[in-house]
């Protein structure tokens, strides 16, 4: 299947669920990383049941705290 992964257009085998493309992808910290499919957040707890599909847009986003003082 052909899917796009943070903008970059990629090639995987189907049926794989978003637990294994952030092993696939070796995500930093995945713990800490938000995932969104067609820009539709994916709950942490949902990764290993949450299978990807041909077309699909994945984004790997990490929320930081900060700012000025």
């Amino acid at each position: 299947m052909k899917i796009t992964v943070a903008g970059e257009k990629k090639e995987y085998e189907d049926g794989i669920s978003v637990a294994k493309l952030i092993e696939l992808e070796k995500v930093e910290t995945p713990q800490y990383v938000t995932v969104s499919i067609n820009e539709e957040f994916v709950d942490s707890g949902a990764f290993e049941s949450t299978i990807i599909k041909d077309g699909d847009e994945v984004e790997f986003l990490y929320f930081m705290g900060g700012g000025s003082i």
